[in-house]
């Protein structure tokens, strides 16, 4: 049982800011905010929302880059008692769409590098406004400044909202391997129980310093990059893009980092990178700590040799989790582990009538604990599927050892994860299918050489097939309607496809041809 200090963010960020108001709790670019500067952002943002009239259970979008920006959104949203949404900037105007109508979004924040794919979303969604979170030339009572409503002098509302540590403060929308997104209702014990347990696995101190590189809309990096750091009271480093990666060695270092999040392109990347002797010399990493995708044997042996002050550490979660769930410990590490799961937290190995299986077989891995979500937004079946009895159903396959470390095995359905992020090929598909020349598709993903996923489509026309497009015509239609990440690698066009005997594609048999032809993986400058 998790004791919680806490009942929601706004008394994390009260608390530093009375406690430690001096701190320097952001660095980004060159700008330094303190605890107590962030609070006052934070009440004059949520002071507007509240006059706005956002109330508590309303919902509100995040399109936002890295940035204090997305922080400050973010925490002045849950102050209200109102519910952040943050969304994959990656995605396109169709996807903004259907996320924001399904959660039945109020407003909107936006940054204007998204401009092409949000501004049209006043007309095609419920939203009542956008507030532009960096200059934006078009400004009226639906299109609103960020920066001029946490610079204004006007009076702060006061009006004190109860927000309770049962009561939802994000939705997470969790890539499935079919249809649409589902939103994952996550409560603020769920993503607090993910810091009180961390607290109780980990010594970190407000001395710490966190760097964050990676997409803040990620669940991993939302609670365990951002918000956690916050409940220890440490330093967080804000970098604003992954690129150049040059810059995130040179924060690291200038800024003094002391805790390195990253997931295995990441790591992969710094194994191949010529590394400063300087920054082998002087860093100040002690921990570096690896999610959202598997590493391989080989990278943490790679990486142990090559960083030899900081100990990398593997973990394993999910949105449905808040998310982390295990990880390995500093005292003890497994290799091909992602650890032993998180204080108070549970986890079994299943079959298929979820009968708990004997230690080192293999199964699907179920969790239970304060992490496990409150259930998918208006998907009261796809809930029922995934929560049995406290239990989350992960989809993944793994055993656990007699000391009770989780490895990994696979994937129990067709999810793709592409440089840490889940891809669900029928949405793919079904984009495809809107082209009238194609009679039956398939979209599978392949391991590279470094562990990660490509996704490869297969394409098999029509016999009457009129004007059936070429592999770069295919892939220009495809980036009309989908994100970048989601775009095939490859894709083949095939005169029948393998299927079984009710025309269900085979796509196992797919993988296998695909194996046979060796595809190497696209390169190091695709790094998210």
């Amino acid at each position: 049982m998790l004791n919680y200090s806490y009942k929601n963010f706004y008394e994390m960020i009260s608390h530093n800011a009375k406690e430690y108001p001096k701190q320097i709790v952001l660095f980004c670019d060159k700008q330094k905010t303190s605890n107590l500067a962030l609070k006052q952002k934070i009440d004059r943002l949520a002071s507007f929302l509240y006059k706005l009239g956002i109330k508590k259970g309303d919902t509100v979008g995040l399109i936002i880059g890295n940035g204090e920006e997305f922080i400050v959104s973010l925490l002045a949203v849950t102050k209200i008692g109102a519910i952040s949404v943050p969304i994959n900037t990656f995605l396109k105007h169709e996807e903004f769409e259907h996320i924001l109508n399904d959660c039945d979004a109020k407003l909107l924040f936006s940054s204007v590098s998204y401009e092409k794919e949000t501004k049209r979303l006043l007309v095609s969604t419920k939203i009542e406004a956008i507030i532009w979170t960096d200059a934006y030339g078009y400004l009226d009572n639906k299109n609103i400044d960020y920066h001029s409503i946490i610079n204004a002098k006007d009076e702060l509302c006061d009006k004190k909202i109860d927000v309770d540590i049962d009561d939802l403060a994000c939705i997470i929308y969790t890539s499935g391997t079919t249809g649409k997104p589902k939103g994952a209702m996550l409560s603020y014990r769920n993503m607090l129980s993910n810091m009180v347990a961390a607290k109780i696995a980990f010594e970190f101190t407000k001395k710490d310093r966190f760097i964050v590189y990676l997409p803040m809309f990620h669940s991993f990096t939302l609670t365990i990059m951002v918000l956690l750091p916050i409940y220890f009271s440490c330093s967080i480093v804000l970098i604003r893009s992954v690129f150049p990666f040059s810059n995130i060695l040179k924060q690291t270092l200038l800024k003094g980092v002391t805790i390195f999040l990253g997931v295995p392109t990441i790591y992969n990347a710094l194994l191949k990178a010529k590394i400063p002797w300087y920054f082998m010399w002087f860093h100040k990493i002690r921990l570096f700590i690896s999610g959202s995708a598997p590493l391989s044997e080989k990278s943490l042996i790679d990486f142990s040799k090559k960083f030899k002050r900081g100990k990398l550490l593997e973990g394993y979660g999910l949105s449905e989790c808040s998310p982390a769930v295990a990880v390995n410990r500093l005292e003890k590490q497994k290799p091909l582990s992602v650890g032993i799961a998180l204080p108070s937290y549970e986890i079994k190995i299943v079959d298929d009538e979820m009968v708990e299986l004997p230690t080192g077989e293999v199964g699907e891995i179920i969790v239970k604990g304060d992490c496990a979500m409150q259930g998918y937004l208006n998907r009261p079946e796809a809930t029922a599927e995934t929560l049995i009895n406290g239990w989350v159903r992960t989809g993944d396959l793994g055993k656990l050892d007699e000391e009770g470390f989780l490895f990994i095995v696979d994937r129990k359905k067709d999810l793709i994860i592409s440089k840490g992020i889940n891809i669900y090929p029928r949405e793919i598909e079904e984009v495809l299918y809107m082209l009238d020349d194609i009679g039956t598709t398939a979209v599978i993903g392949i391991k590279n050489d470094i562990g990660d996923e490509d996704v490869i489509a297969f394409i098999e026309y029509k016999d009457d097939a009129k004007n059936p497009l070429d592999e770069i015509g295919v892939k220009r239609y495809l980036k009309k309607h989908l994100a970048n990440f989601k775009i095939p690698k490859h894709i083949y066009f095939s005169k029948e496809l393998p299927k079984n005997a009710t025309g269900k594609v085979l796509k196992r048999v797919l993988k296998e041809q695909v194996a046979k032809m060796d595809i190497k993986h696209i390169g190091d400058d695709e790094i998210l």
